[in-house]
């Protein structure tokens, strides 16, 4: 899979508020029209961790792929 490029993905979490969960950034995203691939990233991401922030979002991208 191709992978998403970490400012379209934040374009898709913008205006979120932090600190957020998975479950969070996924639906946020879904509202703000994500396409799959990037709801697909996002998906994978750990369940059990709390984002802080952008930058966490992106690092754990980064640890996926």
């Amino acid at each position: 899979m191709a992978k998403a490029n970490p400012v379209e993905i934040q374009k898709h979490l913008k205006g979120m508020d932090y600190p957020a969960s998975k479950q969070e950034l996924v639906q946020h995203a879904q509202k703000q029209g994500a396409d799959r691939k990037v709801l697909s990233l996002l998906e994978q991401l750990p369940d059990n961790e709390e984002f802080e922030n952008p930058t966490d979002v992106n690092k754990a991208i980064g640890e996926i792929e």
